[in-house]
């Protein structure tokens, strides 16, 4: 496959040195536009962006990466190794080859199934925006996944609960919602009409990336819609008996706002299984990390050892038992999916190795 580019450009302009912090779209270069920052630039040389120009992952289909940079709008061949929001340095003559750029962050889960692959969500994201809704959707322990995958990938979390205009008392959903963590914002709105692009102002500045992740039924193409000002981005309404949405976006795809910022709507996720993310829970409950530096063993379990300071904030009521609970699934969890996605990848080295051996042995009998 063979990839037509524009003309010879300067790309110098696009070095960290030269780098402009725009307040409009109309002051973003056609990179920066994309989401292009300082940190992809040191990565590359003036003769890479001539040779190799960097363009943007913005889709990404099974026949397919949608991707677009200055003056360039292709298709490049799927790689299992790229998601939407990557970086990558075009190879016109080979571009299943074309490099990808190190991520600032990356969004990742363990795929649905038995064999415990693992499934990259979105990668250079700046703002993640957990959305929930003031009807049954509404769990904690939900909340507190989605904001330990945000954490763990170095992104900013923000709660957003949606539908506070049908219920009477929004403020119990907004108080749960608070506590999953006093590092996180929350921002409660109606998302129809302006409260989404005054109250969400403050993240989805021009050159930022931002992702709304959540169940299906909860607001989030509407509040796409509404940052977007367009429909461009089909909703639908919830069962009114179990409150579940259907899956309206079936596909990950950034979309840019009249402003510069990039949203990225993605579809539900009814199974959100956490991978190499004990940093991110260790994060998020900072709470009971600062009690375990008090118990009296280093590797206190928090079960039934002696002079443990965590079973004693639970006995006086300083640390809700539950919360204490779901912070041990979420370990627990945890700890095997990385375990089984290490063994798989060692696996599949050693079968890598096993058939770089078999084909030196042929070419050395040939």
């Amino acid at each position: 496959m063979k990839v037509d580019t524009p003309m010879t450009r300067d790309y110098s302009n696009f070095l960290p040195q030269r780098a402009r912090d725009g307040g409009s779209q109309a002051s973003l270069s056609p990179l920066q536009a994309l989401g292009w920052q300082p940190f992809f630039a040191q990565q590359v040389s003036v003769d890479d962006m001539i040779a190799t120009p960097p363009v943007r992952v913005v889709e990404v289909h099974r026949s397919g990466l949608h991707v677009l940079g200055d003056d360039i709008d292709t298709t490049l061949p799927p790689r299992a190794d790229v998601t939407v929001g990557d970086w990558l340095m075009l190879d016109p003559s080979h571009p299943r080859s074309s490099r990808a750029l190190e991520r600032t962050s990356l969004i990742k889960r363990r795929a649905p199934g038995t064999d415990r692959q693992e499934q990259l969500i979105a990668a250079n994201i700046d703002t993640v925006f957990i959305v929930t809704s003031c009807n049954q959707d509404f769990k904690v322990a939900r909340l507190e996944r989605y904001a330990a995958l945000a954490f763990e990938a170095r992104i900013t979390p923000v709660i957003v609960v949606t539908k506070t205009d049908l219920v009477t008392d929004a403020q119990s959903y907004i108080d749960a919602a608070r506590a999953v963590s006093e590092m996180i914002e929350v921002v409660a709105l109606d998302a129809r009409g302006s409260a989404p692009k005054a109250d969400l102002a403050a993240w989805c500045k021009p050159g930022k990336t931002v992702a709304f992740l959540g169940s299906s039924g909860v607001g989030k193409s509407t509040l796409a819609n509404a940052l977007l000002d367009s429909q461009f981005i089909e909703t639908q309404t919830i069962r009114e008996d179990d409150a579940k949405g259907r899956h309206t976006t079936t596909r990950r795809e950034l979309h840019a706002m009249p402003n510069g910022c990039l949203i990225l709507d993605t579809p539900g996720m009814r199974e959100l299984q956490l991978t190499d993310a004990a940093d991110g829970i260790n994060d998020l409950f900072a709470d009971i990390q600062e009690l375990a530096t008090q118990c009296r063993f280093n590797d206190c379990q928090h079960e039934t050892e002696p002079g443990c300071a965590v079973l004693k904030a639970v006995d006086e009521g300083v640390l809700d038992a539950r919360r204490l609970g779901r912070w041990r699934k979420l370990m627990a969890e945890d700890a095997f999916n990385s375990a089984s996605l290490a063994e798989r990848r060692s696996r599949d080295k050693a079968f890598g190795k096993m058939v770089r051996g078999v084909k030196k042995i042929k070419d050395v009998r040939r």
